[in-house]
């Protein structure tokens, strides 16, 4: 079986794949330099420098201090008739897992702005995503050293704070025990036409932990959730440690990566622009409610713009395409996605020392006018993003086209991306049997 990463493993069972990038593991090595990988461009070389898989991480930006409890994820109250589509990543953070959890800081944007596309007759879907955290010795061994992060929620800029502050350490991975867990805590919709899915990586035996992996995964089929397991190894030691029989009994896809695996990502003529506007679209955000919670969910969001930015211009110009999507709502802190998302809202309530200061001043029928002029700035950003975005993909399949030319003329494997036909074949099949539809890739 040939080896992917995280991103495609998610999208191979639920969307459509794009671009990979290199990773990085948490443990210095300072005896090992970055390789340079070169790509073939157009009309130029570019070489790309990929950390190495033993150097150290990036600085995260957070805004919430060490030692301090976390912020709760401001979830929006759901929609009446809007389709959902609700997923459970559940990661290993034993010591050799720091690779595994930069996929996942790296590709969450991705997945968001894949499943943005979907839609389910005319409706676009809400999207949930829980995260939870196991197999680390720091978590409490009476929990089976296992803890949930974020429930299902639409907070994508919580999630990826909460993606950011993981570390790893020692432990033992009780895999149907976490399943157990997830299934039984998350509020997990019973209606048809939703998408449910658990995501589960690690690279220990699937058989740890005092819960069989078994009940687990029928007790999560009994609920209609697929549960795909994702072994980070070779195949041959996911098979021996169960986790293909694991996906088997709950519907989902068995798959093994190189969860350390770096590739070059393609670098785009539309990046600069859409981290420009990204940043503009921030202005457009009108918090209210505690001064404090204000000044958090302002500033996460910045955060989580810088963090991405470490990452490279690609999960940069993801990030964006995501922040101007229907899937990135933040009803539960800004008053214009309230406005927007609920009819029933009168801002003439809030009170005064709860808006933002720049509308403290403003009189009670002045209100709603000045949400509604941030509303139409934002619309026109958004827009000027969606066609950026749009373009973006079409460049990077051409991209992704000539490398894999070049690569077959050389008589080397494909590049990852080559592995879209495969994606877009599962997606298909899943997501036909909620009922939802993928727009067809550039």
């Amino acid at each position: 079986m040939r080896k992917i990463t995280l991103l495609s493993v998610l999208l191979l069972a639920l969307g459509t794949a794009t671009e990979v990038l290199g990773q990085t593991s948490s443990a210095p090595n300072p005896r090992q330099a970055a390789p340079a990988i070169t790509l073939q461009k157009a009309s130029q070389q570019q070489k790309i420098a990929v950390p190495a898989r033993n150097t150290a991480p990036q600085v995260i930006v957070s805004p919430v201090q060490p030692g301090a409890v976390p912020k709760p994820a401001a979830t929006t109250p759901r929609r009446e008739g809007q389709p959902v589509i609700q997923i459970a990543i559940l990661l290993d953070t034993s010591s050799s897992m720091s690779g595994l959890i930069n996929q996942a800081r790296a590709h969450l944007w991705d997945i968001v702005d894949n499943f943005s596309k979907f839609k389910q007759g005319d409706k676009r879907p809400r999207l949930e995503v829980a995260l939870y955290e196991y197999g680390k010795s720091s978590l409490p061994a009476s929990e089976g050293y296992i803890r949930q992060l974020v429930p299902l929620t639409d907070d994508l800029d919580t999630l990826s704070e909460r993606l950011f502050a993981l570390r790893t350490n020692g432990g033992s991975e009780h895999c149907g025990q976490v399943i157990d867990t997830c299934v039984k805590e998350l509020d997990w919709l019973d209606t048809k036409g939703t998408l449910k899915a658990i995501f589960i990586a690690g690279n220990e035996a699937f058989t740890q932990g005092p819960v069989k992996y078994t009940d687990a995964c029928a007790a999560a089929a009994g609920k209609n959730i697929t549960v795909s397991t994702i072994h980070c190894g070779n195949e041959a030691a996911g098979i021996s440690g169960q986790w293909d029989k694991g996906a088997a009994l709950a519907d989902g896809s068995f798959f093994n990566i190189d969860h350390n695996q770096s590739v070059v990502a393609v670098a785009a003529p539309q990046d600069k622009e859409l981290a420009k506007l990204s940043s503009e679209l921030n202005k457009t955000y009108l918090p209210y409610g505690s001064m404090e919670m204000q000044q958090f969910r302002s500033a996460n969001q910045m955060a989580q713009d810088a963090n991405v930015a470490k990452l490279g211009a690609s999960v940069v110009s993801k990030r964006a395409a995501s922040k101007a999507s229907s899937f990135y709502n933040n009803a539960g802190w800004d008053l214009v996605d309230k406005v927007k998302n609920d009819k029933k809202f009168d801002i003439t309530k809030v009170k005064k020392e709860e808006l933002p200061k720049a509308m403290q001043s403003l009189k009670p029928e002045e209100l709603a006018g000045y949400v509604a002029k941030m509303a139409d700035e934002r619309a026109k950003i958004q827009k000027q993003i969606a066609e950026l975005a749009s373009a973006r993909d079409k460049y990077v399949a051409a991209e992704r086209k000539k490398q894999a030319a070049e690569a077959k003329a050389a008589g080397m494997d494909a590049p990852a991306a080559a592995l879209d036909a495969a994606i877009n074949s599962s997606i298909e099949v899943q997501a036909s049997k909620a009922g939802y539809t993928v727009p067809e890739k550039p």
